[in-house]
């Protein structure tokens, strides 16, 4: 970041927007989708927030089905894609069909399968559920809406570098990421946009903006969408922003997506272990998948007192976050977690808990 303060921006200035600012999005967006999404180039843009994206593809989405109606989406999905998804079936008059998963899981096949019909205009779920890491089976969901005639988009916030994916292979229509978690964008990062090339042409993305355009410079009197992935870019690119990622998919790359992945299971496997012969005791429950393979990269601990010991844990150094009701989220990024971090912070976790515990007794 020092060396683009210095060089790029302190000496070329807006030169650098034609040397290859310009390009940014596109070029880590390919990054991103090879190192990370199992995508080919020319698929994957970088830009806005996971919001912001979001209302963008499920707008393009809904408007690409006419004379349907209706969205399925999961009531344990993260607040902002349910209020998305609330605000644009408002928006347009849509029906939003409900799957409830339980809450120690993502939603299932049948559950998909059962409120799809020819009415089904889009499926919108996380791939990796926010509270409890439970892996959604990808490739036989998407089938399952491709069959009813749906589109079909993945919020992949936490999947992306640190669980292996195949969108072309799978036959994804659309994502959505965040950059803030595997792939270490910090607070603020821009987010990614998946659309499948054989989509791009049919989709008209609703926030029409001069970077988007075929040709942004000529300063046009009305829109003309450029072509190809470019077309869903509205602002100025968030140049800064992108710099952390590049790195970190170095890292990722060398590394390896299948190593990267054991490593997470290894991690998950060993906080398991942990909570059931420490925590468990205590009158913990855990929420997550105990199967691997639809086990993702965090852990969810679940105990009365963990709303209040959060912030204890806090100030004793060790950082989980709170998911309500109860939920202790243990989070695990594979290539900058050691296993000696994760003893000692559950051990922290245990010991006030025993405590808390024990001085609960005591007040009875």
């Amino acid at each position: 970041m020092s060396r683009f303060v210095d060089e790029a921006w302190g000496t070329r200035l807006i030169r650098a927007w034609d040397e290859a600012w310009m390009d940014a999005p596109t070029e880590l967006g390919d990054r991103i989708g090879q190192v990370t999404l199992g995508a080919a180039p020319g698929q994957t843009v970088v830009g806005d927030s996971t919001t912001v994206l979001l209302y963008k593809l499920i707008r393009a989405a809904v408007d690409a089905r006419p004379g349907r109606d209706v969205v399925i989406a999961d009531t344990q999905n993260f607040p902002t894609d349910r209020f998305i998804v609330e605000g644009i079936a408002a928006e347009r008059g849509l029906e939003v069909r409900w799957i409830e998963p339980a809450a120690d899981a993502g939603p299932s096949e049948a559950q998909v399968q059962a409120v799809l019909d020819e009415r089904v205009a889009l499926v919108t779920l996380s791939h990796v559920a926010f509270r409890s890491g439970s892996i959604a089976d990808m490739p036989t969901i998407t089938r399952l809406a491709h069959e009813a005639g749906a589109l079909m988009l993945w919020d992949l916030c936490h999947s992306a570098g640190a669980v292996e994916l195949a969108l072309d292979r799978d036959g994804v229509d659309l994502a959505v990421g965040c950059t803030y978690k595997y792939l270490n964008g910090g607070p603020g990062a821009p987010a990614f946009a998946y659309v499948a090339a054989d989509l791009q042409d049919q989709l008209r993305q609703p926030i029409q903006g001069w970077m988007g355009a075929a040709d942004p410079f000529a300063m046009g009197p009305s829109f003309e969408p450029a072509t190809g992935i470019r077309r869903f870019i509205s602002g100025t690119p968030p140049i800064i922003g992108m710099l952390p990622m590049r790195d970190m998919l170095d890292l990722i790359e060398r590394a390896g997506m299948p190593a990267v992945r054991e490593k997470s299971l290894a991690l998950t496997d060993f906080v398991l272990e942990f909570a059931d012969e420490r925590l468990v005791p205590l009158g913990v429950r855990i929420a997550s998948p105990r199967e691997r393979a639809r086990r993702a990269s965090h852990i969810t601990l679940e105990h009365p007192a963990f709303r209040e010991l959060t912030g204890e844990l806090w100030q004793r150094g060790v950082i989980p976050d709170f998911r309500p009701p109860q939920g202790l989220r243990i989070g695990l990024s594979p290539l900058s977690t050691s296993f000696a971090e994760v003893a000692e912070g559950l051990s922290v976790t245990a010991k006030l808990l025993a405590a808390h515990t024990a001085g609960f007794a005591a007040r009875d």
